[in-house]
């Protein structure tokens, strides 16, 4: 077929990324060899508006067992001869279009980044976005996206162990769905996607490949609009039952020795894994599409290049040594089919029934190599004019602070996610220590040994809507401050940056800012950047979403003795606020779902204060002198306090000491660098010796009633019903 810049803008390639092809090439691309170059250069794959923002981030540390971004997912030392090997990824323009598929495969994909390294997976994570709940379409898409992940991860046997979820009109035409994944490895046993080695075979095993996920890395390159549904086929279909076989093979045939590198097919499939491992190792490599193992017939060759079918993976074998690989994959059930070699030189070569259909050099296709790189122009959005022109005193205090709170308690945003998560296997393995015993973040012990895993995923985008740089701070830091008051120690972090069109400067100013943010955040808590993932194009006819920078992060108890708990223990324990109070609220939810208030800085936070407040926090677990600790976030003090009670249905008995701050301020407000910790009465005298941050008494733990200001709003049991049924209530 003849190609022109016509052909080319239809794949979405700009007109001078069509010359700079022509120019690689020497000549005018085919349109199997232009296909190829439309999901390679495509934001989804590479990076070409973001890479130059993500290679300032730190990416630094003594724990890194590999470099970040060398591999599929970041890899820690965690001490005992092992590693933690994580990443957090989108799959949010599939799920808008087929939830259940969309979610489903974006889990699937997630672990496989973890297990072709060499790595088991043992928790699972992640972070949602919808619109509004009373909306028919977004209980529609919730289901759907949590039938999915529950589906899936259910199925192919790895915990599903924390996440979050948040619910705004934003999100309405475009849910945000990324996934997390962390698995264990011993030292020396990574694989990585390199293909190297002259006359090496090159083998694809795991399932066939169809023509579903047809164009997927493309389309998740493109704002979602009323056309997207016809889209459809771009969406992948999975299999986890296939995955878990393959899951077992791929680390059985590790240990034969007969790899020299391992890559999955997730995004741009045969062509991306082809390219990638070919360019990482300098090679060129021979691929003849007639050997590929087919669901459909009468494929073309830019079809089998381009699919995106899932549970596949692309093996580069030591040459005389293919038996011993194909006998793994055999014993599994598992297809597993020499495609071609390793060559010298440079060139991909694709041939088809012994036509030669493409010819690229591996280096042009990948980031880093020939892919174009772009600095956006970007400008200080327009909104943050109301922003600045916001007045808290033209806010009245409401009289009546319980009935506020039976409101705040009951917003989908912060209330129970119990009907969500009931609906995720947490137990399988049985190595989730929270479900007996919840802390702040996920905690998952390392089998055989005395260390744990602590894991969460966070991100506010009111805060970073309302201040791209100091609200990707707030959550870098929550993240850690969930990991501290868990027992453990930050080790580093993966991102999940959602964004709407790079193409409008005020939306590359968030970006930009948010990745500032970030950085100056995790260089404060020693925790790398090991990779992550850049989803842009999160934009329908309305608008783009709140810019969304979910962090990942993961954190390490040395002894799972340590392990701390986020719920009061025992009635007559002493209740302590650490951190410093202040009259704001603002961006809270208070002010935004229950005032109306849609403009408002970014809460107040200090990122020298926040990291003060951590090892304060850390050396207090150490000392146990502590029963408790739960971080201040969404709701502020008052739903922090409540979470607190319901474990073990206990109330409290508080007031506020300072009269200076306002009493919705005080209750609701969301200042951050503060947690709830509670101390038996004889640990007071040590505990308050120990700290160096500001502190106040707030009360004591009571037996059954919420008791504010010497009134009593209830029973703790009132409270807890509408908590657990609120979300329930309105499916």
């Amino acid at each position: 077929m003849n190609t022109n810049i016509e052909t080319a803008a239809k794949l979405g390639l700009l007109p001078e990324e069509f010359e700079k092809i022509k120019s690689i090439l020497g000549r005018i691309p085919n349109f199997t060899e232009l296909s190829a170059f439309s999901v390679m250069w495509s934001e989804h794959c590479s990076y070409k508006n973001s890479i130059k923002y993500l290679k300032k981030l730190p990416r630094d540390g003594a724990r890194l067992m590999v470099k970040a971004g060398e591999e599929n997912a970041g890899v820690i030392d965690i001490g005992d001869g092992l590693g933690v090997v994580f990443k957090i990824e989108s799959h949010n323009h599939p799920s808008a279009i087929e939830p259940f598929q969309g979610a489903a495969t974006g889990v699937g994909g997630i672990h496989r980044d973890i297990f072709t390294m060499g790595a088991r997976p043992i928790a699972t994570l992640n972070s949602l976005r919808f619109g509004k709940l009373s909306n028919a379409k977004t209980k529609s898409l919730l289901s759907g996206v949590v039938h999915g992940i529950s589906h899936y991860g259910n199925c192919f046997g790895v915990p599903t162990v924390g996440g979050e979820i948040y619910f705004d009109e934003c999100y309405q035409t475009n849910p945000l769905v990324n996934a997390m994944s962390a698995g264990i490895i011993e030292k020396g046993k990574t694989v990585s996607a390199i293909a190297s080695g002259e006359g090496n075979p090159v083998f694809i095993a795991g399932s066939a490949t169809g023509k579903d996920g047809m164009g997927g890395a493309a389309f998740a390159s493109a704002d979602i609009n009323e056309n997207s549904a016809e889209d459809l086929p771009a969406v992948q279909v999975g299999d986890p039952f296939q995955e878990k076989k393959l899951l077992e093979a791929c680390l059985e045939v590790i240990e034969t020795g007969a790899i020299v590198g391992m890559q999955d097919m997730g995004a741009a499939g045969i062509i991306c894994s082809t390219a990638e491992t070919s360019a990482k190792g300098k090679v060129g490599m021979d691929i003849f599409l007639e050997k590929v193992p087919v669901r459909q017939q009468n494929m073309k060759a830019w079809e089998l290049l381009l699919s995106e079918s899932q549970e596949r993976m692309l093996l580069t074998v030591r040459k005389g040594r293919e038996k011993e690989v194909m006998d793994v994959f055999s014993k599994w059930d598992l297809p597993c089919v020499e495609i071609g070699m390793v060559t010298t030189g440079d060139k991909l070569r694709f041939f088809y029934n012994g036509v030669l259909e493409a010819e690229i050099p591996a280096e042009s296709l990948v980031l880093g190599g020939g892919a174009p790189v772009y600095d956006r122009p970007f400008q200080e959005p327009a909104y943050f004019t109301n922003i600045q022109s916001f007045d808290p005193d033209q806010i009245t205090t409401p009289d009546n602070l319980k009935a506020v709170a039976e409101k705040l308690i009951c917003l989908p945003s912060i209330a129970s996610k119990k009907w969500i998560y009931e609906q995720y296997d947490s137990m399988v393995g049985a190595a989730n220590l929270n479900t007996n015993s919840p802390s702040d973040a996920a905690v998952v012990s390392i089998h055989g040994t005395s260390k744990a895993l602590t894991l969460t995923t966070d991100c506010n985008s009111r805060y970073v809507f309302a201040d791209p740089h100091k609200g990707c701070m707030i959550a870098v830091s929550e993240a850690a401050r969930n990991i501290v008051c868990s027992g453990g120690l930050p080790l580093g972090v993966t991102n999940c940056l959602n964004f709407g069109n790079p193409y409008d400067p005020e939306v590359y100013f968030q970006f930009v800012k948010s990745t500032e943010g970030m950085s100056e955040a995790c260089l404060k808590f020693n925790t790398p950047v090991t990779g992550g993932n850049v989803s842009f194009y999160n934009q329908s006819p309305t608008g783009p979403v709140y810019p969304t920078p979910v962090i990942g992060m993961v954190g390490l108890i040395d002894d799972v003795k340590n392990k701390m708990s986020c719920y009061f223990k025992n009635t007559d324990d002493y209740i302590y606020l650490l951190g410093v109070n202040k009259q704001d609220f603002n961006c809270s939810e208070y002010l935004y779902q229950l005032r109306g208030i849609e403009f408002s800085p970014a809460p107040y936070f200090d990122l020298d204060e926040e990291k003060l407040l951590h090892d304060n926090v850390a050396l207090l677990i150490k000392n146990k002198l502590i029963q408790s600790a739960h971080d201040i976030s969404e709701g502020g003090l008052f739903i922090t306090l409540a979470e607190s009670a319901f474990y073990f249905n206990k109330g409290f008995t508080i007031s506020c000491k300072d009269k200076t701050i306002r009493k919705d301020a005080y209750y609701f407000g969301e200042a951050q660098g503060r947690v709830v910790v509670s101390v038996a009465p004889d640990k007071v005298p040590e505990f308050e010796k120990l700290l160096s941050v500001p502190f106040e008494q707030l009360g004591r733990v009571g037996s059954e009633d919420f008791i504010i200001e010497e009134e009593s709003w209830g029973k703790v049991s009132y409270w807890k019903n509408l908590y657990d049924t609120s979300i329930s209530s309105l499916l």
